[in-house]
């Protein structure tokens, strides 16, 4: 994604900038405590999930083992194929599990991030800031805060 950030200067030719960690900010909100709590609870229900499907497999992969000698050669097919199923769908779970995680992540989050949007923008026009720089980007290789404004504590003070 191209941004293109434009810079109105000043009377004196300079400007002003504020920077921030974003990720501290949006872990300073009270609701973060509560979507991390949603999340590893959901992550538990899939963890005890795929648990449980592990084990089905490992009792009728030793079941097998335990009667592959026995077995006519159909019915030895027939179990390997239904291991082999029982297998890609237990994978199939996981990755399934796994995007399922992450989006509820994101839509759970997405409120969070608005409001600190919002937050950030207000703070920008209040203070007349060209910009407000998120630390954690690491984008910029030099920045001379001289020019800026740390609002960490600003933001997190009016996030609560």
């Amino acid at each position: 994604m191209c941004v293109f950030l434009g810079i109105s200067a000043q009377e004196n030719n300079t400007f002003r900038f504020g920077y921030l960690s974003y990720e501290t900010a949006i872990q300073s909100m009270p609701e973060y405590a509560v979507v991390q709590q949603k999340m590893k609870a959901l992550q538990e229900q899939f963890q005890a999930e795929t648990l449980r499907v592990e084990d089905e497999f490992n009792r009728k992969y030793e079941d097998f083992l335990d009667g592959q000698r026995d077995f006519p050669r159909t019915i030895l097919q027939k179990r390997q194929s239904e291991l082999q199923e029982l297998m890609e769908k237990n994978i199939q779970f996981k990755e399934q599990g796994r995007q399922e995680l992450a989006d509820a992540e994101r839509e759970a989050m997405a409120p969070l991030r608005i409001r600190l949007i919002e937050l950030l923008s207000t703070i920008g026009r209040e203070k007349g800031f060209a910009f407000i720089y998120d630390t954690d980007t690491k984008a910029l290789p030099f920045l001379n805060i001289s020019f800026g404004e740390d609002i960490n504590q600003l933001v997190q003070d009016a996030l609560k």
